[in-house]
C-alpha cells in the first residue's frame, strides 16, 4: 500500500520540480539565455565572455608573476620584463571585449556588472588609463630599474582596481 502511494505521488513531485526549475533566476531578475547568439565579431555571446575571461586571466597571471618577483629578496628582472610585456599586449583590444549583450543578463556566468554598458564612456576611459599605465610599466621594466618597476606596477594596479571597484562583481 505504501508503494502505491509513492507511485501515485511521483508525477506530482516531478511536476513541482519542473515548475520550480522554470521559475529560477538570480536575484538581479530574469536571465535570458542568449549564450548561443552570434555577435557582430562572429563569436557567440558565450565564446566572447569566455575569450574575455581568458584574456583577463592571462593578465592576472602576468601581474602575479611581477608581484611575486617584486616581493622576492632577489627579483628576477628577466621574469619581470617578460610578464610586463604580456600586460599591454593582452589589454590592447580590451574595450572590444565587452560588446553589448555580454553582460550578466546573457545567462552566461560573468563578473562583469551591467554598469559597464550603462556607463560605457567612463568604462572606456578606465580601460584606456589601464592600457596607458600597462604600456608605461612595460617600458619601465625594460629599463631594468626594479624600484621604478615597483612604482609603475603600483600605478598600473591602481588602474585595474579603479575598474574592478565599479565594474566587477565580488572584487
Amino acid at each position: 500500500m505504501k508503494r502505491r502511494k509513492i507511485q501515485m505521488m511521483l508525477p506530482v513531485f516531478a511536476g513541482l520540480t519542473l515548475l520550480s526549475a522554470c521559475g529560477q533566476n538570480d536575484e538581479a531578475g530574469p536571465v535570458s539565455d542568449s549564450a548561443g547568439v552570434e555577435l557582430a565579431n562572429g563569436l557567440t555571446v558565450k565564446e566572447q565572455i569566455e575569450a574575455r575571461q581568458a584574456q583577463l586571466k592571462k593578465m592576472g597571471k602576468a601581474f602575479k608573476a611581477i608581484s611575486d618577483q617584486l616581493k622576492a629578496s632577489n627579483p628576477d628582472l628577466a621574469q619581470i620584463q617578460a610578464a610586463a610585456a604580456v600586460v599591454p599586449k593582452e589589454a590592447a583590444d580590451m574595450v572590444d571585449w565587452f560588446p553589448e549583450g555580454t553582460g550578466p543578463d546573457s545567462g552566461v556566468e560573468t563578473e562583469a556588472l551591467p554598469v559597464i554598458w550603462e556607463d560605457k564612456a567612463d568604462f572606456n576611459d578606465k580601460v584606456k588609463a589601464m592600457q596607458d599605465a600597462a604600456a608605461k610599466l612595460e617600458t619601465v621594466a625594460q629599463g631594468g630599474d626594479v624600484t621604478a618597476v615597483a612604482a609603475a606596477f603600483q600605478t598600473t594596479g591602481g588602474t585595474c582596481k579603479a575598474c574592478h571597484d565599479k565594474y566587477r562583481l565580488d572584487d
